[in-house]
């Protein structure tokens, strides 16, 4: 796998994560460790994609 897909992949996961903490923040929730848990929750669903067989973008099914 390349380094420019690798990058693409590691952007993906972050503003995954990032969209979590900060819907959370905006909601009012402040407190770091609440955030961080969000953060890694935000993690889950690009996970389960690479996990997934039939994901083509960056899955096990992908071609690339």
């Amino acid at each position: 796998m390349d380094t420019n897909k690798l990058k693409q992949i590691g952007l993906s996961y972050f503003r995954a994560a990032a969209a979590v903490a900060a819907g959370l923040y905006m909601s009012g929730q402040h407190d770091p460790k609440m955030l961080v848990n969000a953060f890694i929750a935000g993690l889950v669903g690009p996970i389960l994609k690479a996990l997934d067989s039939s994901a083509k973008e960056f899955g096990k099914g992908s071609t690339n």
